[in-house]
């Protein structure tokens, strides 16, 4: 089967304002340039890739994450020109980079895992992950996430919007090392609806996350 994230549908309450905000500034200051710092190895074009393990500057003692050779995950999305924004965006991915480390590490206590998601964004991961390491699983493949929109809520919140497309990843048994590859269904397209906080440190931590499976939005 293809690799599946949760489906938290209480995680994350977003106020009406809020909402009609994201679904709006989705287009803020297109054709911006592209965000070189937000990855080792930027794409080409106007969109960036974020490779496994991208870095950010801005806070000093950020953990180092690593991917497998045979796991990717790419981030499509266009610098805003506002840096905020940005840095939430960058932040946002390496969040899910965090869940995926766990993943292939197979422990809970890796030290991504808690500095970029808090609070239920945290404990939903925990509990995503555990799914993988009692099963015995890992993926393998490329996971590509686009289609973001970000809003700001004053200095230190931020909502980030995305889709995921994961009919290239797939779920391996570790043990026998068997994948199971399947074709793709609507259900390998995820919208995300994130919530974020900015720290001390100026670290965009993810504090909730809603997932809608199969959603129209995301479907190509």
């Amino acid at each position: 089967m293809m690799r599946r994230r949760p489906t938290l549908l209480a995680a994350l309450t977003l106020t009406a304002t809020a909402a009609l905000t994201l679904s709006a500034c989705g287009n803020d200051e297109d054709g911006a340039a592209q965000d070189s710092d937000k990855s080792a190895t930027a794409g080409t074009g106007s969109k960036a890739s974020a490779a496994p393990s991208p870095s950010r500057t801005g806070a000093e003692g950020r953990p180092k994450i690593t991917f497998p050779s045979d796991a990717k995950n790419v981030f499509e999305y266009e610098r805003t020109g506002n840096a905020a924004k940005d840095a939430a965006l960058a932040d946002s991915a390496l969040s899910t980079n965090s869940v995926d480390e766990a993943i292939f590490a197979g422990s809970t206590d890796t030290k991504a895992l808690g500095y970029y998601n808090v609070e239920s964004a945290l404990s939903d991961s925990i509990t995503y992950v555990s799914g993988y390491i009692d099963e015995k699983d890992t993926w393998v493949g490329e996971t590509r996430y686009f289609d973001y929109k970000v809003s700001l809520s004053g200095d230190h919140e931020a909502y980030v919007t995305y889709c995921s497309d994961e009919s290239k990843s797939f779920i391996k048994d570790k043990k026998t090392g068997k994948v199971e590859e399947t074709p793709t269904t609507a259900d390998s397209y995820v919208l995300y609806n994130t919530k974020l906080a900015r720290n001390a440190e100026g670290v965009w931590r993810t504090t909730d996350i809603a997932s809608n499976r199969g959603s129209e939005e995301c479907q190509p």
